[in-house]
């Protein structure tokens, strides 16, 4: 009794007691020291300019975060990237023995065409390798996006950049030994082409497994369609059947035309070729220019540089990106749709099943339908 007489709140409701501190605190030193010091957070110009450029630091942010992780994982993953360098750089050791210094006599012509056919053609078509990583890594993505932690286009560039230093490393190493071993045309600039040519197509393959990974539901069919997509572009790429003699409908016009392996190995023949001269069919004869050579023998046309050919090969490769972004938001869009179907298909199948059907198909003997006691009033009892 005596706490209560000293607390003058004892008596009073909650609902005044707040309304009295919300009025001390309004006239108090702490609540005139908080208005200063908002006034003076307020007047700062510079939190203006970190607002507005606060959603690009964090898409920096994002892509930066990611490329570190993709390459992280890359890099522990033995048969992502570090399996398939292994595979060619011998592969590129036995290419360069077999071909080893392969001269400029008539025979060589065909030599150097079956060389490069099978630089650009066959060391491309081993990216398929690394189809079960694009799957595992799609799985992570689905259900990061899910969650909204970052978009498509940041995904699909970190992924580019976190490969890139792979694919460097990849063909580099395999352009080194064989432009070496095999003697090409001699010249900095030209092994730089070779490089660059086998970077862009082995980029475009990635990109076209990539594309084909979104679209399947498991590894076996991605393998299977991709191999199959594969060979069909090394087909038509210029070296089993020459690209005047393609079938103008279709495979010609227009699968050549989209076919980035058909640019590289005109790229490829063009950086070697041009500029050399072979020895005759006739020993003692006159010489064959390249350039020759390749509008005679491989069908190959010079209206256009072999630059042309490789920035053909990259706009291929942002194609194939395109495809795979436009894809992912797609099935982005589309995917809540197919499930609402799915389900309302599967509740459909489940009501014409027995067992969720609210009414016996088949009336029974043993179970009655039972019925309540006001309505049996009237009704003979089996008792009397």
């Amino acid at each position: 009794e005596l706490q209560n007489t000293l607390d003058p709140l004892a008596h009073q409701p909650t609902a005044e007691i707040k309304t009295l501190l919300v009025k001390k605190y309004r006239s108090s030193d702490y609540a005139a020291k908080a208005r200063a010091r908002i006034r003076e957070i307020s007047g700062i110009e510079g939190l203006v300019i970190e607002k507005k450029h606060s959603g690009e630091a964090k898409w920096l942010t994002q892509l930066s975060t990611l490329t570190n992780r993709s390459f992280v994982n890359m890099s522990r993953d033995l048969g992502y990237y570090w399996l398939r360098i292994a595979i060619y750089v011998a592969l590129s050791i036995c290419v360069g023995s077999i071909f080893f210094d392969v001269g400029t006599n008539y025979n060589s012509i065909l030599a150097r065409g079956a060389c490069g056919g099978f630089i650009s053609g066959f060391m491309t078509f081993m990216s398929i390798g690394g189809f079960p990583s694009f799957i595992e890594e799609l799985k992570v993505f689905y259900r990061e996006r899910r969650n909204g932690h970052y978009g498509v286009a940041v995904y699909i560039l970190s992924n580019f950049l976190s490969s890139f230093p792979f694919l460097t490393v990849m063909s580099l190493s395999t352009a080194a030994i064989t432009y070496y071993m095999v003697k090409f045309h001699p010249g900095i600039s030209h092994f730089m082409y070779v490089s660059l040519d086998l970077i862009s197509s082995i980029a475009t393959v990635e990109s076209c497994m990539m594309m084909i990974a979104s679209l399947v539901p498991n590894f076996m069919m991605g393998v299977i369609i991709g191999a199959g997509y594969i060979g069909l572009l090394m087909m038509t790429a210029g070296y089993f059947r020459l690209l005047p003699d393609l079938p103008k409908i279709f495979w010609r016009y227009p699968v050549s035309y989209i076919n980035y392996g058909a640019w590289a190995l005109q790229g490829a023949y063009k950086n070697d070729m041009v500029g050399l001269e072979f020895d005759g069919f006739i020993p003692g004869g006159p010489k064959l220019k390249g350039d020759v050579v390749l509008t005679s023998m491989l069908g190959i046309h010079l209206d256009h540089s072999k630059w042309w050919d490789l920035a053909a090969v990259i706009m291929i490769l942002i194609a194939y990106r395109l495809l795979f972004f436009i894809i992912l938001k797609f099935k982005e869009r589309v995917s809540p749709l197919f499930r609402t179907l799915y389900t309302w298909r599967t509740l459909q199948h489940m009501k014409k099943r027995p067992s969720f059907r609210k009414s016996s198909a088949f009336p029974s003997k043993r179970h009655q339908v039972l019925h309540s006691l006001s309505s049996q009033e009237g009704l003979n009892s089996p008792i009397h």
